[in-house]
């Protein structure tokens, strides 16, 4: 155990280059349209965490209190967060758009976390007011921006602003305290609390640095805005996009392009769905994009073609990496575009699964047996030979050891070795003979028939090739063990079949496809949906799970 606390590079930054912007953020747009933004340089957002950090502790913010996070991304957002780790506190976050996806399971994570501090938005205080209960562990409220209304209890920010301007010191947390808890996308279910102790920060951190290279100077657009955290300990400006991160199918790609021509970017990262609709735009108004060096996008399996399209958009020593992992231990493994492309992607076409590299330093990969009990400690004859499918688990330094007051679901999620945790993946898997492991789905979404197990992300890759098909599911209809495999297919703009004429030729075209591959050949029923439901976070996960209730109620 040694003493870290990842607020500590952010001082180091602003010592060392206090005049390179630290975060640049959208501010509005000008007559013309463009992009007008707010910049603070490393030693000025350094101040004003001390100002923060002085004046929170003296309302009473202390090390180790857990703290819940209703704040716009942001300057306010970054300079906060990185105050309460000066303190020792611990920023709570829960993704925004689970509000309005389920409110029950929302107000339960607040309740779950039993937060001793709430800093937040006006719209989100009005929360106090709506579910009391879930507040009720609260001691200090701080406002963000303008109190409404204004007799309600608390502090604002601006309030609380100290005028100190001696640098804050620096709670002499450790490796294995507690540094912040970010909850699960909730893809499979109420989100979970993760929680992540320092020493996992610090091991996320020297992952960029070394693995992928990282250098002093960068300058990233994060299209997951945790991850600007991560960019004052590798001295890399954070430039925010300027897209509502709940809705961002909704983006404006134009947007992305300008920050990324106006302020070098050179990395960025996110889910599959910005890629796409960036690429698209960049390919149909004949864009190159010189300055980016590298491209990480993670959230559900990336199609080659994504990656091959990027090639004309990228320099030639520039690449697309295809991170695997999840909220709970990120990145376990890491791949290059390159060898994907050379390797890897006609086997993926093909229904062999998406192939996503080789584990990062440190970490350690296993495949384990199929099953949906806890195992509470490990044992080396849980592990499969390569070439099997099984359970995907992983330990290491990035790996989280607890969710946050769900005992049932640490159960179900960790394994216990010694001093070590393994963390079940929730995903199923292969090692192939180089190594490598191949992703084939979620456990959740497995269909087993009479015949044995079919894997959506293998099935489907192989149907993706309709030129009609924007994408498609694989499901179960029925018990495990005898259940029934249906197609469901999301046409693309126009390609929707309106005549049963259109539908059989339609089917009878994807059924030729299946026919042609052993996984596939017994598939016989298809069914057409308008619109996959998918994870707020990404935007990218099918929800096969809601895709298989829908289906059963049309298949009998």
């Amino acid at each position: 155990m040694e003493q870290y606390n990842v607020a500590q590079p952010l001082v180091d930054a602003a010592a060392r280059v206090p005049f390179r912007p630290a975060i640049v953020f959208p501010a509005g747009r000008d007559r013309s349209g463009r992009s007008k933004f707010i910049q603070l340089t490393f030693q000025q957002l350094n101040e004003a965490c001390d100002r923060y950090a002085h004046g929170l502790h003296e309302y009473g913010f202390r090390q180790g209190d857990r703290t819940l996070m209703m704040v716009t991304p942001g300057i306010e957002l970054t300079a906060l967060a990185f105050a309460l780790l000066k303190i020792g506190a611990v920023p709570v976050f829960i993704d925004p758009g689970l509000r309005n996806r389920d409110p029950k399971g929302f107000v339960q994570c607040i309740t779950e976390t039993e937060p001793v501090n709430f800093c937040g938005i006006s719209r989100a205080h009005l929360l106090r007011v709506l579910y009391p209960r879930a507040f009720r562990t609260v001691q200090r409220n701080v406002t963000v921006g303008r109190r409404w209304p204004a007799g309600w209890d608390g502090a604002t920010l601006d309030e609380l602003r100290s005028d100190r301007r001696d640098p804050f010191p620096i709670a002499p947390t450790t490796t294995e305290d507690e540094a912040a808890v970010a909850f699960t996308s909730g893809s499979t279910g109420i989100p979970k609390g993760v929680v992540f102790l320092h020493g996992m920060f610090k091991a996320q951190i020297e992952l960029l640095r070394d693995e992928m290279q990282y250098t002093d100077g960068e300058v990233d657009l994060p299209g997951l805005y945790i991850f600007a955290l991560f960019n004052p300990a590798l001295g890399v400006t954070s430039v925010l996009p300027d897209m509502d991160v709940s809705k961002i199918a909704s983006l404006n790609p134009a947007h992305i392009v300008e920050a990324i021509q106006t302020h070098g970017v050179t990395t960025t990262n996110g889910s599959p769905t910005i890629f796409k609709i960036v690429g698209q735009y960049c390919v149909d108004n004949d864009i190159r994009l010189p300055s980016m060096k590298r491209i990480l996008t993670y959230g559900a399996p990336i199609p080659p073609a994504l990656i091959a399209q990027y090639r004309h958009i990228l320099n030639e020593g520039s690449d697309v990496y295809t991170p695997y992992g999840a909220t709970e231990a990120l990145p376990v493994t890491m791949m290059s575009g390159r060898e994907i492309e050379a390797q890897t992607a006609e086997l993926t076409e093909q229904g062999r699964g998406m192939c996503v590299g080789r584990p990062t330093t440190g970490n350690t990969i296993r495949i384990i047996r199929i099953t949906d009990d806890p195992i509470p400690e490990w044992d080396e004859s849980l592990v499969l030979p390569d070439g099997e499918v099984g359970e995907v688990a992983v330990k290491g330094p990035v790996v989280t050891r607890s969710y946050l007051h769900r005992p049932e679901k640490t159960a179900e999620a960790k394994i216990r070795e010694g001093e070590q945790v393994w963390h079940r993946m929730g995903d199923l898997g292969y090692y192939d003979d180089d190594g490598r492991l191949w992703f084939c789905g979620r456990k959740r979404h497995r269909v087993e028939t009479a015949k044995g197990l079919m894997l959506p992300v293998q099935c489907e890759a192989i149907f993706n090739h309709h030129p009609g098909a924007r994408r498609t599911a694989v499901v179960g209809v029925g018990a495990l063990g005898q259940q029934r495999p249906v197609l469901i297919v999301e046409p693309r703009e126009g390609q929707a079949p309106s005549t049963a004429a259109e539908r059989r030729r339609f089917v009878d075209e994807l059924l030729a496809l299946g026919a042609a591959h052993e996984i596939t050949r017994d598939i016989r029923d298809v069914l057409f949906h308008p619109d996959f439901p998918v994870d707020v976070r990404h935007n990218a996960k099918i929800q096969r799970e809601k895709l298989a209730v829908w289906a059963e109620e049309r298949i009998r």
